[in-house]
């Protein structure tokens, strides 16, 4: 269900931004002027144009993971099931899986880390939403064409066995947003 739902906001977006004079519902009908077989063909095009093809995970940045793996294990009735430590941004990571859900736990191994810097101004809580993609170099220069401020030009080495690159906030209405690319 949320991959449907995931498409259609990608459909939408795609179209509002770049095909606003086409109209796809009847103002007569409320129904949809293309057959379900175009709407396959569409959406088979769009995920070559767009390639963010899910929500990877949910950040949160906390003050103490060995406190915060205790509280969601509680939460989600499972352990973590990777802790790794990322010296290229200052952090420790744990992830929980739920389902097909995952979520990042991250703590500042040094203050002047972007999470430190983050829970000085904000306080612990959410830190960015990652979005898998398949050609995270593509997606980088997309995303650039689009206006979009991306804070790395060239992907690096993150935690999960993944290639990173993130998105300033500013540009993504206030939200830390990750593109991620697992490393084959």
């Amino acid at each position: 269900m949320f991959e449907v739902l995931f498409l259609e906001a990608k459909l939408y977006c795609y179209f509002a931004v770049h095909l606003p004079a086409i109209r796809f519902i009847s103002a007569k009908q409320s129904m949809p002027l293309l057959s379900g077989l175009q709407l396959k063909q569409l959406a088979f095009l769009l995920t070559k144009i767009i390639d963010m093809n899910k929500i990877e995970h949910l950040g949160i940045a906390v003050k103490n993971l060995e406190e915060s793996n205790l509280l969601f294990e509680k939460l989600l009735g499972t352990p973590s099931y990777k802790q790794e430590f990322v010296e290229s941004e200052g952090v420790k990571t744990s992830f929980f899986k739920n389902g097909p859900n995952k979520i990042e736990l991250l703590e500042a191994t040094n203050p002047d880390s972007p999470i430190a810097k983050f829970i000085e101004k904000k306080g612990e809580g959410i830190h960015h939403i990652a979005f898998e993609v398949d050609d995270i170099e593509s997606e980088i220069k997309r995303l650039q064409q689009e206006g979009f401020i991306v804070l790395n030009d060239k992907p690096k080495k993150g935690a999960d066995n993944k290639l990173v690159a993130f998105l300033h906030p500013k540009s993504t209405n206030g939200v830390l947003i990750e593109l991620c690319q697992e490393i084959k």
